[in-house]
């Protein structure tokens, strides 16, 4: 038992997959990532334990984590955590009897996002117009993936702050007559339409099936995959359009955090659905929505947009996070 290493367990849970891993704590390096799907565990403490037990068989490791983070897609700061778009649902007593009181640390998914910004290379972000971020100025982090994510990170000479909130969840503002016409035909179905109404996986079909309704067609299309592909290929124009739109309204939202948070440390963009389509992203008008600021487009100008394509940016930014306290 004593050649057994001391580790720590990240994890980036969403609506659709949950990712763990270990974090060396000789290396600092992840390793071991599992990915279960949310739908194939009845709770999330029955997918830990799944987690504790395959860590365990691998005959390298101390049977509990030396302390825990846990990146969650939903609000974290009260007793129950309640994922917002999955049905795992469990208090923060149950997690510390589970990991036998063992230090927990539980972050909002984006947070964890934030934590990584300060630790990414070059490489493993893609940027989209503007120029240099400015040194310790505000950084806005926005990501559609099962829903949309928003965080704010100031890193200065006090060091890494995260301020997390849930701007997913603000009112969609439509800027011309077609997303006006969108917008109608979502307020139909959800009567308030939210932001990540449009920006999210879900919000990809929720545009097109929109765009379906108003131009009298069946739609051909029944998944953000199946749309995403037809647009990109160019095989449908009206799946064409739904990619372009919610590229439109992505550019204008990010525009929006920039500046409702000064970001002239740059917005990035993360989440699995933006890094798939970059191409058609660099194509679209992101960046002149982002920019379409009025009065304040010198404002914007120049802050860069950067899209993240690293692998398991959660668990890195947990990680981080771990590594900062």
């Amino acid at each position: 038992m004593s050649d057994l290493k001391a580790w720590n367990l990240v994890a980036d849970i969403g609506g659709t997959n949950a990712r763990f891993a270990i974090q060396d704590l000789q290396s600092n390096e992840l390793k071991n990532v599992i990915v279960l799907s949310v739908a194939d565990h009845p709770t999330f403490l029955a997918a830990l334990q799944h987690v504790l037990a395959h860590i365990q068989k691998l005959g390298e490791w101390k049977p509990l984590p030396q302390a825990t983070c846990l990146a969650l897609a939903c609000p974290v700061d009260q007793e129950t955590i309640d994922l917002t778009n999955s049905h795992w649902i469990f208090t923060r007593s149950q997690l510390s009897e589970a990991l036998q009181q063992h230090p927990v640390h539980i972050i909002n998914d984006f947070s964890a996002v934030a934590y990584s910004i300060p630790a990414l290379k070059p490489f493993e972000w893609h940027q989209i117009g503007g120029h240099k971020p400015q040194p310790n100025a505000p950084i806005a982090i926005l990501g559609p993936g099962t829903g949309l994510g928003v965080s704010t990170l100031l890193n200065d000479q006090d060091g890494i702050r995260v301020i997390e909130g849930e701007g997913g969840h603000i009112d969609f503002a439509a800027v011309n007559s077609r997303e006006i016409d969108v917008f109608n035909e979502l307020r139909k179905r959800f009567e308030r339409v939210s932001v990540e109404r449009l920006l999210s996986g879900a919000g990809i079909v929720n545009i097109y099936l929109a765009l379906c309704d108003l131009e009298g067609a069946n739609p051909d299309y029944h998944s953000e995959q199946e749309i995403t592909r037809a647009a990109i290929n160019a095989e449908n124009y009206l799946a064409v359009e739904a990619l372009s739109m919610f590229c439109q309204v992505l550019g204008s939202t990010a525009g929006n955090q920039a500046l409702l948070t000064g970001a002239r440390g740059g917005v990035y963009i993360a989440g699995g659905i933006a890094p798939r389509f970059i191409d058609f992203i660099e194509n679209s008008d992101l960046r002149t929505r982002f920019e379409d600021k009025g009065r304040f487009r010198d404002y914007v100008k120049d802050i860069p947009i950067r899209i993240i394509v690293k692998q398991h940016l959660g668990l890195f930014g947990a990680m981080q996070k771990l590594n900062a306290l």
